[in-house]
């Protein structure tokens, strides 16, 4: 006899329809067909022992399992729970008639309990596009899936409830999660706040330009400056997400199994910090199952680099491509995935190996050339695409101890909403840009524009301080975020000045 189920398996950030076909009939061999990978091979082994448990069998005739279509690989232990209901059924064993209505997904145990499986999202948005009645998988991660509505969410714990639903004998109340309040339940809950902040006033201010323009930053210190605590602080004066960006961010960290037990929608934005020895492949995703690296889990939030020059050159330079495309690719010989990678660069670095050169009050211990060195190991085109150079410097001890009453991330994140208000009005006709940072160089020159007064201050500054011709489009950028936050039409000559100093590292002889 023939019985058929329907999975799903996650490409990139999004699910493919799999249709699970059983036959039992002579013989005395377990054959599984449709590109399996090794976990699914051995679900007959955890099928058997779980189906034991409840009193059914495994029959002793030849079972041929099926995974449509069969020229696509599939991978992980996920299809655990279809094939196994699809074998009792094809065994007579049970009576499963409204099961082609459900989209089922799980992982058994030995003692038939089910595990919770990763992608849960994708494959939910997937089941409603093909016009499933429900979704039956673990109860850990029915929440998850319970995010997309005009879908039945059918958590079980075992694989005797899902038996029983599909036969009658038990009624499961399909769990329903009103998305809009739980996302306006978590909305901009950080943990960090820049209310803890004493000092820096400078540091702040470049981060609320950067925040609200878009604009990647680096920050050059001592150790124990703040640049760490700082960035920290930064995803919580970003704009707030909106829905369809935390569906998006929910997505990938779904399909990373990042979001954990219980776990429903991501309504912060994300912060990732990876340690400076990361692989290529953990930082842009990729591997022989490919997955999302740190870049994508940063997705509509902020990667931090902490000790920039301490990473792999290779590493660095493998960011380039997705920091223009805003995504990457990860190419394979018969499958190519797209991951999302739309995020803010916020680096940091000490100005040398001994971290303490132009620091006011220690010397520095090292030898002529090595600071030029150091600074050397991250690239020009990399240098190319941070907008802010920020100089960081120690928290004097009074500053530290006065009892002065600093701005909340709440205050500073309401002229960062304003200032992205009057760019997403300014780039509504464009689909491609959001905020300033994000402007072509022909656009620059339409937007950015400049009087004679301040043409006459950009020309002496590039001269004067020997910057490069990179430094040219950065500043306009970044002067027309500043005229953004404080209300104005024009770039006035006061927000040039101001964009001018965030260029540091484009000084000819800054390391000497």
């Amino acid at each position: 006899m023939l019985a058929k189920s329907f999975g799903a398996a996650v490409y990139g950030v999004d699910a493919k329809i799999i249709t699970i076909e059983v036959n039992v009939g002579q013989g005395v061999k377990f054959f599984m067909s449709g590109l399996p990978d090794s976990a699914i091979k051995e679900s007959e082994h955890r099928v058997e022992s779980a189906v034991k448990q409840y009193g059914y069998r495994m029959p002793r005739q030849k079972v041929v399992v099926n995974l449509a279509p069969a020229d696509i690989k599939k991978e992980g232990s996920a299809y655990d729970l279809p094939i196994a209901l699809s074998i009792l059924k094809a065994s007579d064993q049970i009576s499963a008639d409204k099961m082609e209505e459900y989209l089922i997904m799980g992982e058994l145990a030995l003692d038939g309990s089910l595990r919770p499986i990763k992608g849960v999202l994708p494959i939910a948005i997937e089941a409603r596009k093909n016009k499933f009645k429900g979704f039956m998988l673990p109860k850990e991660n029915a929440k998850e899936a319970a995010i997309v509505n005009d879908l039945d969410v059918i958590g079980v714990e075992t694989i005797a409830e899902a038996v029983a639903f599909f036969e009658g004998k038990l009624q499961i109340e399909p769990l329903e999660v009103d998305t809009r309040d739980v996302f306006m339940a978590q909305i901009d809950n950080y943990s960090a706040d820049f209310k803890d902040v004493q000092g820096q006033e400078n540091i702040k201010r470049a981060l609320e330009i950067a925040a609200a323009g878009g604009h990647n930053a680096i920050m050059i210190g001592p150790p124990g400056a703040g640049k760490t605590m700082l960035a920290k602080r930064l995803a919580s004066i970003l704009p707030p997400l909106s829905l369809h960006e935390a569906l998006e961010t929910t997505k990938i960290h779904s399909v990373a199994g990042r979001l954990g037990a219980d776990a429903s929608l991501v309504s912060t934005r994300p912060y990732r910090s990876p340690h400076h020895t990361i692989s290529d492949v953990a930082l842009v995703g990729g591997g022989g199952n490919p997955q999302p690296g740190e870049i994508s889990l940063a997705h509509n939030g902020v990667l931090f680099l902490d000790e920039l020059p301490e990473f792999k050159r290779t590493v660095l330079e493998v960011m380039r491509q997705p920091m223009e495309d805003r995504k990457v690719t990860i190419s394979r010989a018969k499958v190519s995935l797209d991951y999302p990678a739309n995020f803010m660069l916020i680096a940091s670095m000490n100005p040398c190996p001994c971290g303490y050169y132009n620091h006011p009050e220690k010397e520095c211990v090292c030898g002529p050339g090595v600071v030029q060195r150091y600074l050397s190991k991250i690239s020009g085109p990399l240098l190319d695409r941070i907008d802010l150079h920020v100089e960081v410097t120690p928290v004097s001890f009074d500053e530290m101890t006065a009892n002065r009453k600093t701005e909340t991330s709440e205050e500073i994140r309401t002229r960062v909403v304003k200032a992205r208000d009057i760019q997403t009005n300014r780039f509504e006709k464009v689909k491609e840009i959001h905020c300033n940072a994000m402007m072509p160089s022909q656009m620059v020159k339409d937007i950015c524009e400049i009087n004679e007064a301040g043409k006459t201050l950009l020309k002496t500054a590039m001269e004067r301080l020997g910057l490069s011709a990179r430094a040219y489009d950065r500043i306009l950028k970044v002067s027309r975020t500043i005229a953004d936050l404080a209300g104005s039409e024009e770039i006035k000559i006061e927000h040039l000045a101001e964009a001018i100093q965030y260029r540091s590292l484009d000084r000819e002889g800054w390391a000497g």
